[in-house]
């Protein structure tokens, strides 16, 4: 995993940046909207992201790019201030949707927990967050490019927000949500998130065998 370690949880937001809800017909929630990736999912940058083998109806997998904090210290109960000094660094993450079930499924669990859904890397970077851009490429083409100003809400509230509800541990990944555009992916697809400051995370893509 390019030296990062698995995290002892992912938490991740949706609907952080407005017109990614847009695209998939969503409504902004007054809160952020929360969900839990397994630790089982991580893969690290070079890893493959597996297709799972789904009947025809489910088979959409989707690419999420995003920026992800890296917990340093423990966080409970936290200032947005306070959160965004006990981030130890930030990396790139793709939080792989199966698109399909997450629309046919109240809870988000199965969608996004397939094992080799949650891509991290290439490296933890000392960054701000408050402001960067964000770029996903398929196989070479832009299909999302997006800046971390755009979102609703910025790193130090979203950790100030979970931690009202967990404590937030050291090593914990935190995914801020994606920009509009993404898409499928296919057998055979090479996808890259790319943070500036951080750099790339490169993933192929193959079918399960």
């Amino acid at each position: 995993m390019g030296g990062l370690e698995r995290p002892g949880k992912i938490v991740c937001v949706g609907r952080n940046y407005r017109e990614h809800a847009d695209e998939l017909g969503h409504t902004l929630t007054p809160e952020p909207l929360l969900f839990l990736k397994p630790p089982s999912a991580v893969i690290g940058d070079g890893d493959a992201i597996v297709l799972p083998r789904l009947p025809a109806a489910l088979s959409r997998i989707d690419f999420e790019g995003e920026l992800v904090a890296i917990v340093g210290r423990p966080l409970r109960h936290a200032s947005p201030e306070a959160a965004l000094e006990a981030v130890r660094g930030y990396t790139c993450g793709n939080d792989v949707t199966a698109r399909d079930i997450q629309a046919a499924e109240e809870q988000w669990t199965r969608a996004k927990g397939f094992d080799t859904f949650c891509a991290l890397g290439p490296r933890v970077a000392i960054l701000d967050p408050s402001d960067v851009e964000l770029t996903t490429r398929l196989n070479g083409e832009v299909r999302q490019r997006g800046r971390t100003a755009e979102m609703v809400l910025g790193v130090g509230e979203l950790l100030a927000y979970i931690s009202r509800c967990m404590t937030l541990e050291p090593g914990d990944a935190v995914f801020t949500g994606t920009p509009a555009g993404v898409g499928p992916l296919r057998d055979g697809d090479v996808v890259e998130v790319e943070i500036g400051g951080i750099g790339v995370l490169r993933n192929p893509v193959r079918g399960e065998r």
